[in-house]
């Protein structure tokens, strides 16, 4: 019987769904001309984009190397084992987990592997920067462990004494009147660096695990521009597609110790069958993450939001926390414009070909759907090819597009003006139809 696949080849795919080829097609224009600064996203390398596309997506493959509960895994093995030696490699460390579908897994995970139910976790607040696994009632993580929160300090006008950072005071008496068992360092909308050391202190003065969330900026700690959380917590946990810029998914990090625990939880504890394709995706992005090449790409990511950052303070937004020393910059809109709301700001720079998102300052008075901020990212654009300059005109562009956003005759000429400074940073220039 011949094969329903022969008539098409992998090469040739598109033409036979031609639905999906236009939205692909439309995704990649989108990509290409407008600005990606959502600080969760990056442009991974076509080497990442082919393994996830690959044939591994086939194999059924529960259990880890050596111990898999199917046959005909003996490839597989090679090439998780691969992805596992490459993480700890890279972040110096004793056992890696590369199955994680995402960060959220990855986080359930660890809590599984160091907590009983009921146990207590302190974490960032979410409306100070923290992430739905942190303490949100909407998460399973929620329903099964205790959170209390910790959060940042003060606004401040003196710029000797940088208000809105982790104010570690409060971390230590949170720490002593509620004894939590784990104490979670990291963000999703935090513009400084987090030192892990602090958290070890105050995490061992109460008897607690410290766990590091990495998410944000496990690229930046694999490109030596973060300080590196490993071997200070016992336990880190990190997505690979957003600084680290590789494909959708998790990973956790820990000490020999805690490996059988850590695997446990996430097989046969959370998942089924792990992603392989996306693993043999996540050891290639590894591999360019161990190159020199990356260090200079993590510098440049700190330099580009800091000149982003500059440029918009020019244009008259507060930045939270007074500036950035990472991927990120958190934009208080009420300087700007009193009236200007986080959700009408996003809309409004979308349609300018400006890509971003709404977010919650600290203490915001508006609720996390509608918000007085923004979130922006430069690791996107970073990939892409763009430097220091072009950030700095991509903060006019965005002051240029709040300031006129009623002006619809306005709004089409910045997209125009856009996509003239896209066209010259293609993220995929040799590749077409992705």
């Amino acid at each position: 019987m011949t094969s329903p696949f022969a008539a098409s080849p992998f090469d040739e795919w598109l033409t036979a769904d031609p639905e999906v080829a236009r939205l692909l097609g439309e995704e990649a224009e989108r990509q290409s001309t407008t600005l990606q600064l959502i600080a969760s996203e990056n442009f991974t390398s076509p080497a990442v984009l082919a393994a996830s596309g690959s044939i591994l997506t086939n194999k059924y493959a529960e259990g880890y190397p050596g111990r898999r509960y199917y046959g005909g895994n003996q490839i597989v093995d090679e090439v998780e084992d691969l992805a596992r030696e490459r993480l700890k490699a890279l972040f110096g460390a004793e056992h890696a987990n590369v199955q994680p579908h995402a960060g959220a897994n990855a986080n359930l995970a660890a809590y599984q592997a160091l907590l009983e139910p009921g146990d207590t976790i302190l974490a960032m607040r979410l409306d100070h920067g923290g992430h739905l696994t942190h303490g949100s009632p909407a998460s399973i993580t929620s329903k099964v462990w205790r959170f209390v929160s910790y959060g940042v300090s003060a606004a401040s006008d003196d710029p000797d004494k940088p208000g809105e950072i982790i104010d570690f005071d409060q971390v230590s008496d949170v720490a002593k009147r509620e004894r939590p068992k784990l104490i979670v360092a990291g963000s999703t909308a935090y513009a400084r660096i987090i030192d892990p050391l602090p958290f070890r202190e105050i995490a061992d003065s109460v008897g607690a695990r410290f766990m590091f969330d990495a998410a944000h900026p496990a690229g930046l700690i694999a490109g030596g521009a973060h300080p590196s959380p490993v071997g200070v917590a016992d336990v880190v946990t990190f997505t690979t597609h957003k600084t680290l810029r590789g494909p959708r998914g998790g990973a956790i990090l820990c000490s020999a110790e805690l490996a059988k625990a850590v695997d446990s939880a996430v097989f046969p504890g959370l998942q089924g069958g792990p992603l392989e394709h996306v693993i043999a995706a996540k050891a290639v992005a590894f591999a360019e993450a161990a190159l020199p090449s990356f260090r200079t790409y993590a510098a440049q990511v700190v330099a580009n939001a800091a000149a982003l950052g500059e440029s918009l303070t020019t244009e008259g937004f507060r930045l939270v926390s007074g500036g950035t020393e990472n991927h990120q910059v958190l934009l208080d809109l009420r300087t700007f414009d009193a009236e200007l709301t986080g959700k009408v700001a996003q809309e409004v720079l979308d349609r300018a070909g400006i890509t971003c998102n709404r977010n919650t300052i600290p203490d915001d008075p508006r609720s996390p759907f509608i918000t007085s901020g923004l979130r922006l990212g430069s690791a996107a654009q970073t990939t892409a090819g763009m430097g220091t300059s072009e950030m700095r005109t991509i903060g006019t562009l965005i002051g240029r597009t709040l300031r006129g956003r009623d002006d619809d005759q306005a709004i089409a000429a910045i997209r125009a003006e856009v996509r003239d400074l896209c066209v010259g940073f293609p993220p995929y220039p040799t590749l077409a139809g992705t």
